[in-house]
């Protein structure tokens, strides 16, 4: 018997430029069905790890690629369930520049549009697109969508997004802010309004996205007004391995010290700084805290340089809102480290944030994501599901009659 296609089960993909992270998720329900990792592709030590109902797998790839990887998950549906296939095929897109505010259905066109964006997010983009066109040749008559990490964030008004520089690098290159993280801080802001009880369009939220690539948002009924992440993911807050805002001076003052190009300089950027250059030890949260009780005075530094620049932040974002009704922390950090939630909100204080220290060390799974006493605006911890949110959109591009059954 052929597949037919499941009307609530979605593959969503993440392509990177040698490894595809995959999920088959149940749009409904939002379990995970199968979910896996290829890995190490280009070389001869490429292979594909899944996990599903059947335990777990791990096994070469017959081939290299990331078309070879595609057609291994195919195979691994097709093992798991000969009778099904998913509706459509999701793929996060890192950039889509000023063109995309929504999600799209993947045509020639997006393509296209995809390829000229790819200056802008060189590093994500092109393996994006290298997962869109492995699924269309192995799957040619799948219908795919791009949900853009910058989609979110087109709401934000000229103020915002506009950087102080000459017009015509705005009007002819596109150099203004676009923020990143979109898909996270709309489902986070959207389940936070659930767990309030709250309409979204009522609500002035804070949502701080902390992980290995951090960001933060204001969320003003149910739409981005403004956020840290600029025309790059580089940025903003201070992360793991980059540095977030620095002096634009510093590419000149480099080059002139050690004749550094802006290539090497961003690079270093991106790669070497964040908590990692400031700690000279490791970009995990995990292992500074460890090393900060063991006196470490480098990961001592990058906490605390950490912390106050996210609370400095934070606090800035409110003037985007006018006011704060919650602040919400997602993300690998932001769910999971309640040491940094705690400096963060002591650092807020002023702004009446108040942090119950039982529902903190919970995570907040006991009270609904609540963390606060009650007092002042409120602070929840919201578990992040953007591969959800991937399939919900390609449900709703693929099948838009599925909004009416």
């Amino acid at each position: 018997m052929s597949p037919t296609a499941d009307p609530s089960t979605v593959l969503v993909v993440n392509a990177g430029s040698s490894s595809l992270k995959f999920a088959l998720v149940d749009a409904g329900s939002g379990e995970r069905v199968l979910s896996g990792l290829a890995e190490r592709l280009g070389t001869a030590e490429a292979s594909l790890r899944t996990s599903g109902h059947d335990g777990t797998h791990e096994a070469p790839l017959d081939g290299s690629d990331h078309t070879a990887a595609v057609a291994a998950i195919i195979e691994a549906i097709g093992r798991l369930d000969p009778a099904l296939q998913p509706v459509g095929v999701g793929h996060r897109v890192v950039h889509g520049g000023e063109r995309f505010a929504d999600s799209v259905l993947i045509t020639d066109e997006v393509i296209e549009a995809l390829e000229e964006f790819a200056p802008l997010a060189p590093l994500h983009n092109p393996p994006g697109l290298l997962g869109i066109r492995a699924v269309t040749a192995t799957w040619p008559q799948m219908p795919q969508v791009a949900v853009f990490d910058t989609a979110f964030h087109q709401s934000m008004p000229p103020r915002a997004y506009r950087y102080a520089v000459p017009e015509d690098w705005y009007a002819e290159r596109g150099v203004r802010r676009y923020g990143f993280h979109g898909t996270s801080h709309r489902y986070v802001s959207g389940r936070a309004a659930e767990l309030l009880g709250r309409d979204p369009a009522d609500l002035a939220l804070v949502v701080a996205h902390l992980g290995n690539g951090c960001s933060a948002t204001a969320v003003l009924g149910g739409r981005s007004v403004d956020t840290t992440m600029g025309l790059t993911p580089l940025e903003g807050l201070v992360m793991g391995t980059r540095s977030g805002d620095i002096d634009p001076g510093v590419f000149g003052y480099l080059d002139d010290a050690y004749g550094l190009s802006a290539h090497a300089v961003t690079t270093a950027l991106n790669k070497e700084s964040g908590l990692l250059g400031l700690s000279g030890l490791s970009n995990d949260m995990r292992e500074l805290w460890q090393a900060r009780n063991a006196g470490h005075p480098g990961a001592t530094l990058a906490i605390d340089v950490f912390v106050y620049r996210l609370a400095k932040s934070l606090a800035a974002l409110v003037v985007a809102l006018g006011r704060l009704d919650a602040l919400v922390f997602t993300g690998g950090i932001g769910e999971h480290d309640e040491d940094v939630r705690a400096m963060t909100v002591s650092a807020l204080g002023f702004l009446g944030l108040r942090l119950d220290p039982v529902r903190n060390a919970d995570h907040g799974a006991g009270s609904a994501g609540r963390i606060g006493t009650g007092e002042g605006p409120e602070i929840l911890v919201v578990p992040t599901d953007e591969e959800l949110m991937i399939a919900v959109d390609t449900i709703r591009l693929t099948r838009p009659d599925a909004s009416e059954e």
